[in-house]
């Protein structure tokens, strides 16, 4: 490797280990669960995004396995230049008939589907306007596009606000097109967007909507079919994104709307057009698992039950989670240094709780970001909870 580029990268890691940022990946050595093994030691895990418990479910491990004997392990080609099966069709149609939309496309992931989507129906002659705490898969989604969007220019709302939000419309009417973003919910503070005010000031300011429902899918709504589903606002949110790797278990994401543009997206979405489809095994594995969703009503109610009490018990013993209004619990601690070591303290009590730091978010605003799940048993949670304890009174102790 070049000398100069070696040295700057090391020089840099350095910087983010001095400044408490740096982070290392642990190693699963069991599939997603409550209740796993990371780097030989067994530990309840509270930073999965496997909130129904399908990424290992029986019939979706089955429905995978059966697809490989049927389609093999790879698709041989992007999708339009001959890589899309009737298993990836099939998937397409499913999902649009669970967002109640008129086609679905699916992407490789949730976070193509935004750099993907975004630029490809915006131009220099629109603006952008995006609440302050989007996803950062939004955020470069929006730096892609040819939009207005900037905010030292205006563009971007205080969280949530909708005087603030209202105020940029305001000033937005000459643009062509004025696209409001926002977060279904928010990944890392839990809280729920007001989509049906959002909606609201977007017909009365001719704009259009478009909503992240990543950390919605599978937590909100009918069958988990997300925030539109739960303001009960179906037809009046014009692109509509989910991911298929949380919830759903598996990987990949989709954008929901209208016929016209999924063909829009098929010929302009750039990741869409360059990316090698999925392995027909994952098209089917998720099928398999909205069959779940749409059937099984427990896995949802054992998330919220399991929610409830994690945040409750926290509350109740005066740890700080800002707010939440879904299972995402953040435990605020504030200081990235102090973040981290209750991290790696809590790992030696056996739980993995992962310290989320700036850039994810604000400096001096780090927390434990917590996740409980369908799959965690009340003893699982009794266990985090004095883990908690005992390490936020061994810090105390030693300040």
């Amino acid at each position: 490797m070049n000398a100069t580029l070696q040295g700057w990268l090391a020089d840099e890691i350095q910087s983010l280990k001095d400044q408490n940022l740096y982070k290392v990946p642990r190693i699963l050595d069991t599939p997603a669960g409550g209740r796993v093994t990371m780097d030989g030691k067994e530990v309840i895990n509270l930073s999965s995004n496997n909130y129904l418990g399908l990424a290992n479910h029986p019939k979706v491990k089955q429905a995978a396995l059966e697809s490989i004997e049927r389609w093999g392990v790879g698709a041989g080609a992007v999708r339009w230049i001959g890589g899309t099966m009737e298993v990836h069709d099939e998937l397409e149609r499913r999902l649009a008939s669970f967002k109640h939309t008129e086609a679905v496309l699916v992407f490789t992931g949730g976070f193509t589907a935004n750099s993907g989507t975004i630029p490809a129906v915006t131009t220099k002659e629109d603006v952008i306007i995006s609440d302050e705490l989007n996803h950062a898969s939004i955020i470069d989604g929006v730096r892609l596009s040819a939009a207005q969007y900037k905010k030292s220019d205006g563009w971007v709302y205080a969280h949530k606000d909708m005087d603030s939000l209202e105020d940029c419309l305001k000033r937005a009417g000459h643009f062509k097109k004025r696209m409001i973003i926002t977060d279904g919910v928010f990944s890392m503070d839990g809280d729920i967007a007001p989509l049906p005010e959002i909606v609201r000031l977007a017909e009365q300011y001719d704009a259009f909507v478009m909503v992240d429902d990543a950390h919605a899918s599978g937590v909100l709504g009918k069958n988990g079919a997300g925030s539109t589903s739960h303001f009960d606002l179906y037809g009046r949110v014009d692109i509509q994104l989910g991911t298929l790797s949380k919830a759903l278990g598996v990987i990949g994401g989709y954008i929901a709307g209208s016929s016209v543009m999924k063909d829009w997206l098929i010929n302009r979405g750039r990741p869409y057009l360059f990316s090698t489809a999925h392995p027909p095994m994952v098209a089917a594995a998720l099928i398999a698992a909205l069959d779940v969703m749409e059937n099984d009503p427990e896995p949802m109610r054992r998330l919220w039950a399991n929610a409830k009490r994690w945040q409750e018990m926290l509350a109740a013993n005066g740890f700080d989670t800002m707010g939440t209004e879904t299972p995402i619990t953040p435990v605020y601690v504030g200081d990235e240094g102090d973040a981290q070591r209750m991290e790696k303290m809590l790992w030696e009590e056996g739980v993995y709780a992962l310290a989320i730091v700036f850039p994810t978010v604000g400096r001096g605003k780090a927390r434990l970001r917590t996740m409980p799940n369908a799959t965690h048993t009340e003893e699982d949670l009794d266990n985090a909870l004095q883990a908690f304890i005992r390490v936020r009174d061994k810090l105390r102790a030693s300040v």
